[in-house]
């Protein structure tokens, strides 16, 4: 964004010479970019949000029906003073926790029915009629003669649909290389448990047809409008199943994207640097994701508050469900500032988080070095600010902790006294990072994976985010405590037992590979076990007549086999030759 220069007036000038508390009007606000390279403007992180209001959508009609709050009245800089015995203003409304917790009752809370309370029936079923819909545009554009999986695209079903969810859920504890490793025959990689959910092009035909919205009705002015009817749905199902406890927080989670994308985000501070960036609104106490904004741009589903900039008016757009009610909100230092914070507090919400010291209203410090564990404290009446030296200077902004200092029940191995830190600091620590927490334990198991189709990507990173809520909802309801690993495994096995449907074994295709563990261990023949069809009169051909090098290859039907190997072998001399000799 560029910012036209102009000329100072004579009063301009005087104004700027005597009135000195207002310089700060004059000064730029310091980047914390890490690269002095320019980037594309959708790259470029919003570094500076009380001067880029101009993003944000001015048409309120698309706020996603949330609702406003009243004016902002801006905090002055110059009314703060020193005090160390500031005690935070008593709320209005004491914040009620009887009405916090999971408000759907099951009569059987099982795994599945936990996560069908976000992925319903209902919005699977809008899944299976976009994917069937989109399925048939993909075959009409296909050219007449031209051979692939399309032609024998069967549609899909409801059943299907939970099935081709389990089999994506499973790959995020099986890890692979690709897709098709899955499938393989090769005895060393070989998982055939997948074989008996899908063939392979089966799976791979619903992935490429897996589709969310119809492309012939879709509002294009909306970059969203691919996902849009899954992110509505579950967003708005987390905020019926579950009310947050009092303490709640804020903070962005960046989902990895390095192809095209008019939204894709650069922060150097996040590990994935690139990607599609995510505002979180989760519950301290449980860590449930409450809400969940996609950053796109100009376009993005917040609403516009005059004076709050574009990070104030993300909190105020997430929070405007929960305001008035006692709640207390936990923020790092790209949305605090002392006018967020204020108008937070007169709606009865309080708020702690770090603040960069040059944030507009921000007192004026002591400009001298502190030494290691010195603190500062300032208030303005409703609102205390700490200057607290660590490694470095640490600035806190707080409207519900009081200008105290308390152990933190570790010692200074180097003097043996004990540490102290702030209690705004202490809390913040304690209570900031949900968010992150999220990404780490979806870390370890997400079915996200890397796909040419960012919408694709998104939906398997939000089927992701209702999994971690419904394993918080389903420990709420039973009380049980299982890992989510474990939470998943179970809803998995659910699923299918409730919607697969046994497919018919393969015949044919690519025989299998050599197995490695047959020159080792120990084997013994056994006979074969009867098949349906055939009684006692199964045979099998054996694999070393029809696939051996030192004679000539015969066609052998035998009623024996090597069970651990499952492989068909005449007792004489075709067994002794297959578990002793590399080349039979």
């Amino acid at each position: 964004m560029s910012f036209k220069q102009r000329q100072l007036t004579n009063e301009d000038i005087v104004e700027l010479f005597f009135n000195s508390d207002n310089e700060s009007e004059y000064q730029s606000e310091a980047s914390d970019s890490d690269s002095d390279q320019e980037l594309p403007p959708n790259l470029v992180a919003m570094e500076n949000p009380e001067v880029t209001t101009q993003i944000l959508m001015e048409n309120g009609d698309e706020d996603g029906g949330r609702p406003l709050v009243g004016d902002v009245m801006e905090v002055s800089s110059s009314h703060w003073k020193d005090n160390s015995h500031f005690t935070p203003p008593v709320p209005a409304i004491a914040f009620d926790e009887g009405q916090s917790g999971v408000q759907t009752s099951l009569p059987s809370p099982t795994e599945a029915e936990c996560f069908k309370l976000f992925m319903t029936e209902q919005l699977v079923g809008d899944i299976v009629e976009e994917t069937n819909r989109y399925a048939l545009e993909l075959q009409e554009k296909t050219e007449p003669g031209v051979r692939g999986k399309l032609v024998k695209w069967v549609s899909t079903s409801v059943n299907e649909m939970y099935t081709f969810l389990v089999a994506v859920l499973l790959m995020g504890i099986v890890r692979k290389n690709s897709l098709r490793e899955y499938w393989s025959s090769d005895p060393m990689l070989a998982t055939p448990f997948f074989a008996t959910l899908f063939s392979q092009d089966r799976f791979l035909v619903l992935l490429r047809c897996l589709h969310f919205a119809n492309n012939a009705t879709a509002n294009l002015q909306d970059p969203l409008h691919k996902i849009r009817r899954v992110l509505s749905g579950l967003t708005q199902a987390f905020g019926q199943v579950f009310v947050p406890y009092k303490d709640l927080c804020i903070d962005e989670s960046l989902m990895l994207w390095k192809g095209r994308l008019s939204f894709r985000q650069y922060i150097p501070s996040k590990r994935h640097r690139f990607g599609v960036k995510f505002f979180l609104l989760c519950d301290v106490k449980t860590g449930f994701v409450q809400d969940i904004i996609i950053y796109t741009g100009s376009t993005t589903d917040i609403q516009n508050y005059e004076g709050l900039g574009v990070s104030g008016s993300v909190v105020m757009t997430m929070l405007a469900p929960h305001l008035g009610k006692g709640h207390t909100l936990y923020v790092d230092n790209w949305y605090s500032s002392p006018t967020l914070f204020q108008h937070l507090l007169s709606n009865n919400t309080g708020a702690c988080g770090t603040v960069r010291s040059n944030r507009k209203g921000m007192p004026r410090f002591s400009s001298r070095k502190m030494q290691k564990g010195e603190v500062e404290f300032l208030d303005n009446g409703k609102q205390l600010a700490v200057k607290w030296h660590d490694k470095r200077d640490v600035h806190v902004l707080s409207t519900v902790h009081t200008a105290t200092m308390s152990e933190t029940g570790r010692v200074d191995h180097l003097t043996g006294e004990r540490k102290v830190k702030p209690d705004c600091v202490q809390e913040y620590n304690k209570k900031m990072g949900a968010v992150d927490r999220v990404d780490m334990v979806n870390s370890f198991v997400e079915c996200a994976r890397k796909t040419t189709k960012w919408y694709k990507k998104i939906f398997f990173h939000l089927v992701d985010t209702a999994l971690f809520n419904s394993h918080i909802v389903h420990r709420h309801l039973t009380g049980e405590v299982i890992t989510y690993q474990k939470y998943r495994e179970n809803l998995m096995r659910e699923l299918l037992e409730e919607h697969h449907i046994p497919r018919r074994p393969p015949t044919g295709g690519r025989p299998s590979g050599d197995n490695p563990l047959r020159l080792t261990a120990r084997h013994f023949p056994a006979e074969m076990p009867q098949t349906d069809a055939q009684g006692s009169r199964t045979r099998r051909h054996c694999k070393v007549c029809m696939s051996g090098t030192r004679s000539r290859k015969l066609r052998k039907l035998t009623k024996y086999m090597c069970v651990p190997c499952d492989t068909p072998l005449c007792v004489t001399p075709c067994f002794g030759e297959y578990h002793t000799l590399k080349h039979y």
